[in-house]
């Protein structure tokens, strides 16, 4: 049984920092949108096609233009502040300790 809890753990730890590190990515594009950055920078260029495909989709199904300012990046840093800190433990204590 605790083979099982260690690989939830492990698993569910393991999403935690792949979450923090995209947010990283998301707050790395938006000071990139303040400043001009160099769009042939092979490190510019593989931040935008990280997060511009999930800014396109909180685009597409939320009004977040207001005022000339996008705020698809805040969204998604909401999302992925509310898997982190709430679905993903939640899912995690239900996978190691049942449904009961």
């Amino acid at each position: 049984m605790f083979v099982y809890t260690n690989l939830i753990v492990f698993i569910f730890q393991t999403l935690n920092q792949l979450l923090w590190f995209y947010s990283l990515v998301v707050l790395a594009s938006v000071v990139m949108s303040w400043v001009d950055a160099n769009a042939y920078n092979p490190i510019v260029r593989a931040i935008y096609s990280i997060t511009e495909p999930v800014f396109d989709v909180v685009r597409r199904n939320l009004p977040v233009f207001f005022g000339g300012l996008d705020f698809a990046p805040f969204v998604v840093l909401i999302g992925i502040q509310f898997l982190e800190q709430y679905l993903l433990p939640t899912v995690a204590r239900l996978l190691i300790s049942g449904f009961a």
